[in-house]
């Protein structure tokens, strides 16, 4: 290092009134100095900023906090925490069953739905008028549904065939179309019918004769349709004619009975109308079983098997001996409820038509829990109440709602009261207070958890780190992609110039135009479209950023090479053949790194802001990821600001931090690289 007198230099700057601000001094000895180099002395005009150091030390605060911090505290930005406590929740709800449940009798047999979905309003109706049987007639098949007792009705799928109507009725022949000239018939073919129609008979509606019947005809449902129908008083057969004795039997059971036998076959009148219609009924085989009655079994979470279901409810109020799954069991009657035993008499199951369940539909209640508020109910509805408490034993649970069991395999219980209330006729709601694993939501600050949890049981401080980190690498890699591609396409136009300037300039006052904001709600709003991985949502969120904002770099480069290429050490470059390449790269760009540096650390803040106001939106990285601006996002609402401080306030006071930190070490380098910028 060149050392120099001290008081010759003195005596120098005196005599031309000078202070060089550009040759800092430093003190060696009393009549020695040591002149600094450049980047000392930018290193010791920054030092010498108070500001500027007080961000460098909030920001390396940041970056120890961020990467370092996560390291050494025990838990992860994504562990769930849980904690026992007494909350209030929906139990079990009970009602009396008003409809009628099917249960399979022989599973092998599938029901039409048709005619399934008219089965409880059929037993209503017979239930009010008394009858003891009903057909049921679908697409397809024929059913029978009888009754057992009140609450049991047995559907039966039978083979049968439609033989006659008999009364006095009209019946459906087919439909003429005037377009395809022909008839679609509703039921048998009638030979030469459709001929003699379109050859005989004109105009929209009348009357015309045919094999010795006397047929009508209108205006079809369908335009340019006529329906055809054969009116009947008597017996109008659709199949083959029967003998006397047979219409003679049919007169007899119609309006008498509904069902009649005649040579060893037997026959179903379906009234409809002012008429029958007459079925030969074949064979029938159990289909389904049909209850206002329900199974409880004595077991907590035991199924009862529809095929044990179905043979006790058949056993109806006889009660007795019943064969099932391989075992023959016992039904005896208790009021209006069955009671199943085994073979060895120990009690198994219950049929009843009050229900109990779970509020989620499960079954899997207690039995004598069940009986408790089953009895509860009663008492309540006898005293003209509207609500009720019990005081019961109920099972423990879980984190995931499961029954806890001791170590001998027992069923642990607390005692809770359940608060009973009527929500309408014959449907009640039971609510309780139990103590539950649950997720330790939006817990106060304390020892074990500095700033509390959020909404979802995660550890706030734990995120606060690991959303600084995503945030301060966002701001590095989009600033970097800034630099980049600025300093490359800068760097282009400045060296070249011509349309390469041109281009290169019209491109950017292109990218000056782009509304970053709105893209961005777009590209956000895609990526919840598609479900986009986190990562790479977060990936895609600073590329897109990045690519934005170079437009201003490439300006400022692009102008600083424009006064720097008609300078001497750039011809000197040129005369000694240095490839374009590295003249550009390796002496126009290293001397405009000063302002690089500056437009970086300073937009580093910008870049941060950005980033925290699109997560906070929605549109950047998403849950549950953390980020500063996502963790203030999940307290969004007024109340949830109001009463979650310990939330969003160190979030947010952190983000002004980092930004000023950045905006004062920017400040700090632009007033060290250019000391007389200040003037």
């Amino acid at each position: 290092m060149a050392r120099y007198d001290l008081n010759a230099i003195l005596k120098e700057m005196d005599k031309n009134k000078v202070k060089d601000e550009n040759a800092e001094i430093a003190l060696d000895d009393v009549s020695r100095v040591k002149v600094l180099s450049p980047g000392r002395q930018v290193l010791k005009r920054f030092m010498r900023n108070r500001l500027a150091v007080f961000g460098f030390c909030l920001l390396a605060t940041m970056f120890i906090l961020a990467f370092l911090g996560p390291l050494v505290y025990p838990y992860g930005q994504k562990q769930v925490f849980y904690k026992y406590d007494t909350q209030t929740i929906n139990y079990a709800m009970a009602k009396e069953n008003a409809s009628y449940t099917a249960f399979a009798a022989d599973p092998s047999v599938s029901v039409e739905k048709t005619v399934s979905t008219v089965v409880n309003s059929t037993i209503r109706g017979m239930l009010s008028s008394g009858a003891e049987k009903a057909m049921l007639t679908g697409e397809e098949k024929v059913y029978f549904l009888e009754k057992v007792t009140d609450e049991i009705f047995s559907l039966e799928e039978a083979d049968a065939q439609r033989v006659a109507l008999f009364g006095t009725g009209v019946e459906p022949i087919g439909t003429y179309s005037q377009i395809s000239k022909s008839i679609t018939f509703a039921g048998k073919t009638v030979p030469g019918l459709e001929d003699y129609f379109k050859a005989n008979v004109q105009g929209l509606s009348g009357t015309f004769e045919f094999g010795g019947a006397t047929y009508s005809y209108g205006k079809g449902s369908q335009p340019k349709t006529i329906s055809i129908t054969l009116p009947f008083d008597g017996v109008l057969y659709t199949g083959d004619d029967m003998d006397e004795g047979f219409e003679a039997a049919l007169t007899a059971a119609a309006g008498s009975a509904d069902e009649f036998s005649y040579n060893g076959k037997n026959y179903y009148l379906q009234k409809g109308g002012n008429a029958y219609t007459v079925y030969a009924v074949g064979t029938s085989k159990p289909a389904q079983v049909y209850s206002r009655l329900s199974a409880d079994s004595y077991e907590t979470g035991g199924k009862v098997s529809e095929e044990l279901i179905c043979a006790a409810l058949m056993a109806g109020e006889q009660g007795g001996s019943v064969t099932a799954e391989g075992r023959t069991w016992n039904v005896s009657i208790d009021g209006e409820a069955l009671i199943i035993t085994d073979d060895a008499g120990k009690e198994y199951a219950e049929l009843s038509p009050f229900t109990v369940r779970r509020y989620s539909g499960e079954d899997s209640m207690a039995y004598d829990l069940k009986k408790a508020v089953a009895g509860a109910i009663e008492d309540m509805v006898a005293a003209g109440k509207k609500e009720t408490v019990l005081v019961h034993d109920i099972p423990r649970q879980d984190e995931n709602g499961k029954y806890v069991y001791d170590e001998a395999g027992n069923l642990e219980h607390e005692e809770g009261e359940l608060h009973i209330t009527q929500r309408e006729v014959g449907s009640y709601v039971i609510i309780v207070d139990q103590t539950i694993f649950l997720i330790d939501r939006y817990a106060d600050p304390s020892r074990a958890h500095f700033l509390g949890t959020d909404g979802d049981g995660f550890d706030v401080f734990s995120r606060i780190m690991y959303g600084g980190r995503i945030s301060l690498m966002v701001g590095f890699v989009v600033v970097f992609l800034e630099i980049l591609l600025g300093v490359i396409m800068g760097g282009l136009a400045g060296y070249y110039g011509g349309w390469v300037d041109m281009v290169i300039m019209r491109l950017v006052d292109v990218f000056y135009c782009l509304p970053s904001l709105p893209i961005m709600i777009i590209l956000g709003a895609m990526m919840d479209a598609v479900r986009m991985d986190t990562y790479m949502r977060l990936i895609i969120m600073m590329a897109a950023l990045g690519i934005m904002g170079w437009a201003g770099v490439a300006r400022m480069v692009r102008g600083q090479i424009l006064s720097l290429r008609e300078q001497e050490f750039m011809v000197a470059t040129e005369a000694t053949g240095i490839k374009v390449r590295n003249r550009i790269f390796r002496h126009l760009v290293p001397n405009v790194m000063p302002q690089l540096i500056v437009i970086a650390t300073m937009g580093m803040g910008s870049v941060i802001l950005t980033e925290s106001t699109l997560s906070f939106l929605g549109l950047g990285v998403k849950h549950p990821l953390a980020t500063w601006g996502s963790m203030i996002n999940s307290v969004s609402s007024a109340s949830a600001m109001a009463h979650r401080a310990y939330i969003w306030i160190p979030v947010g006071v952190l983000i002004c931090l980092t930004v000023i930190a950045f905006n004062f070490v920017g400040d700090g380098l632009r007033d060290a690289y250019d000391p007389k910028a200040k003037r």
